[in-house]
């Protein structure tokens, strides 16, 4: 079992500490005076970002899942040619300097729709002020992905005139996460916290299964374990894996399950969850079982990702790792 001592001595620039922040963040930022979105005539939204900007996309879109608002998510360099004047598109840059992020911007900016941004400073500041596009700046809290809930909640204080969820709704996330927080966080390093339980557990590559709906939960988890632990990560979708990746387990190798369930599952999905579980029970392949919260799609969403985030922390410290440095990122971004 790790200490604190090992947090600080392995996790040299203190991201555990922003984590704890996280339920406080939340609120802080949800609460703040922001204008709000005009609604009139919306029927697309496009979410650009890249990394632990990318992923607040990924989470809006199962939101928006259940509306009559059709969601895209770009991750590149190109709009969708479904753009139009009734489109809002949101580019995230928490650097405010992804490049990927800047050239989707200037193209939306040419096609009259209307735009919103949200950044850290940099370029992308800059431009918005250079062509009167609405900018909200946030700042930086010791990375892109350690800063998912202040621009995660201050877009959702932004967008809620839009949105399935009611405030109520928001509030039961940022009360789950501090009940999480004392579940999870570096105040309880014993065997009831579940996401050191998950660390110790993970020893070869993770293969994280996961239900349609929880998807930008398992696309952050595969994120972190990349970015933080230095390790290869895979994430399929059950029902698809069903059809194709359930036969890589015939031949052995270091890959560890994890199945990400979430607590109102389709009756389909959970009955693929027990077939399954019971093919690796036959197989003598150990897996982990990882269940969601109660409450709204976004209050399992963003607890998931909260425990998720948190275990590769603590699974970077047991392998002797810092966290925060991203070497090879940077080998790509400074030959752009």
């Amino acid at each position: 079992m790790i200490t604190r001592t090992d947090l600080d001595k392995y996790d040299t620039q203190g991201m555990y500490k922003i984590y704890d922040r996280w339920p406080k963040l939340a609120f802080e930022y949800y609460n703040k005076k922001l204008p709000q979105i005009d609604t009139k005539q919306l029927e697309h939204i496009v979410f650009a970002g890249m990394g632990g900007s990318g992923v607040i996309g990924d989470i809006f879109s199962a939101i928006f899942s259940k509306t009559e608002i059709h969601v895209s998510i770009v991750k590149g360099y190109h709009l969708p040619n479904t753009v139009n004047p009734n489109t809002l598109v949101i580019a995230t840059s928490v650097s405010g300097n992804t490049i990927e992020t800047l050239t989707f911007l200037d193209s939306a900016k040419k096609l009259n729709t209307k735009i919103l941004a949200f950044s850290g400073g940099g370029k992308l500041e800059e431009y918005c002020k250079k062509f009167r596009i609405e900018h909200q700046k946030i700042p930086l809290l010791h990375s892109p992905r350690a800063s998912l809930t202040a621009y995660l909640y201050t877009t959702l204080n932004v967008l809620m005139p839009i949105l399935p969820l009611t405030k109520s709704d928001v509030i039961e996330s940022i009360t789950k996460l501090e009940e999480m927080k004392k579940k999870i966080s570096s105040s309880n390093l014993t065997e009831s916290n579940s996401s050191l339980n998950l660390a110790e557990w993970v020893k070869g590559t993770p293969l994280i299964y996961y239900p349609y709906g929880l998807q930008a939960a398992a696309i952050r988890f595969k994120n972190s374990l990349q970015e933080n632990v230095k390790i290869h990560a895979i994430a399929e979708d059950v029902i698809e894996a069903s059809h194709n990746g359930i036969v890589s387990w015939e031949k052995p190798s270091d890959v560890q399950p994890i199945l990400l369930q979430g607590k109102d599952d389709y009756i389909k999905t959970k009955e693929r969850w027990k077939i399954l579980k019971e093919y690796f029970k036959e197989n003598n392949i150990e897996y982990k079982e990882i269940h969601s919260i109660k409450g709204s799609i976004f209050s399992k969403i963003i607890n998931l990702i909260y425990l998720l985030d948190y275990s590769t922390i603590y699974l970077a410290v047991i392998s002797k790792t810092d966290p925060s440095p991203v070497n090879s990122i940077e080998f790509i971004k400074n030959r752009l």
